[in-house]
């Protein structure tokens, strides 16, 4: 009875970083296979969602890419599980244009760089951290007039991808997806230049209500091994 009621449960909606919108996915698949459970993702900047899960959005799980977004959120009451990390972004630099990256953050200053994407830092914990790695090798003042500011890495992956920017900073889950991965080049940002950027999942007050045991698989799945091997094919560090 048990398994049959899970199989006819309501999909699952869990609300994602947008530098999930690729590893999403395979997790989904590989979830489904294992409890017949449907997960499907609403995607944006890890702040933006947040704001929609306070402002009583019906999602079930959070998957944040940083661990204050989700930890807020259980403080608040609008969470039931204590924030755990899954999984760790990387940084990286991206141009699909003929732009020279041998120099790192520091060769952004070059006149020959022109525009440079960011994720908006008061909601992407990736643009947060993007602005550390500047001041890491302190050319944030020189770069600054050069930026663009995306609502969150999937924009910043548009900026790029059209070439409306010379470089944007990115994720290397997104550089090395299978949609994207062989377009432009891409170096990773050295991790001494910014803090871990630890991804943070939670339980929804929303899913306990409304699909609790689903939403329990799904959060046991993602903190699982198999999800670990996952994440660690799509371009993060693991916890």
């Amino acid at each position: 009875m048990l398994s049959t009621s899970l199989a006819f449960a309501e999909p699952l909606t869990v609300a994602i970083a947008a530098n999930l919108k690729y590893v999403f996915d395979d997790l989904a698949t590989e979830f489904k296979k294992e409890t017949g459970i449907e997960a499907m993702s609403a995607l944006g900047s890890s702040g933006k969602m947040a704001t929609q899960i306070r402002n009583g959005a019906p999602f079930d799980v959070f998957m944040s890419s940083d661990m204050e977004f989700p930890e807020g959120l259980y403080k608040d009451g609008h969470a039931t599980t204590p924030a755990k990390p899954y999984a760790y972004g990387l940084l990286v630099l991206w141009t699909q244009k003929n732009v020279d990256l041998s120099k790192g953050v520091a060769g952004l200053v070059d006149v020959s760089i022109g525009k440079v994407a960011i994720a908006n830092p008061k909601v992407a914990p990736f643009g947060k951290q993007a602005l550390k790695a500047l001041d890491y090798y302190k050319v944030r003042a020189a770069v600054t007039p050069k930026l663009v500011y995306g609502e969150s890495i999937a924009q910043v992956s548009q900026y790029v991808d059209s070439k409306a920017a010379d470089v944007g900073f990115s994720a290397k889950s997104i550089v090395t997806a299978p949609e994207t991965a062989g377009k432009g080049r891409w170096i990773e940002v050295p991790a001494e230049s910014y803090e871990p950027i630890a991804h943070g999942v939670v339980i929804l007050k929303h899913g306990s209500e409304k699909n609790g045991e689903a939403a329990r698989k799904f959060y046991d799945f993602v903190l699982s091994e198999k999800a670990r091997t996952i994440f660690a094919k799509n371009g993060y560090k693991l916890p």
